[in-house]
């Protein structure tokens, strides 16, 4: 079952990736999310650069809560990175992902950041 559902996320994965590319000037936030937690990166796909990342178990990183709360303030943690970075618009990339839940939770952050997608 779990090869099917990979398989799948796969295959609407790079058909999202046919349309979206991150440029200097509006770089890629690609979302990844695992069982244990949930990863972002800012990423400019023409020099093949990950400009900033944020993760919910990177030592930095201290909110308790449940996985939604966290992808939140990851969120707001990459938001951050990247508006001290200069990066202000972005390309949303949820990577195969449903927009619900923790992606949806993430980009919120992200945009009460000051990150406009």
């Amino acid at each position: 079952m779990a090869g099917k559902k990979l398989s799948r996320r796969e295959r609407i994965k790079k058909g999202i990736r046919k349309r979206l590319a991150g440029s200097a000037e509006r770089p890629r936030l690609s979302v990844y999310r695992s069982n244990k937690g949930i990863y972002a990166q800012v990423i400019d796909d023409i020099s093949g650069v990950t400009l900033v990342s944020a993760s919910s178990l990177a030592k930095d990183f201290s909110t308790t809560g449940n996985k939604v709360e966290q992808s939140k303030a990851v969120g707001k943690l990459i938001g951050e990175k990247a508006i001290a970075a200069g990066i202000s618009k972005v390309v949303f990339d949820r990577n195969g992902y449903l927009y619900h839940g923790r992606v949806k939770s993430l980009a919120d952050g992200a945009r009460e950041a000051g990150l406009d997608f």
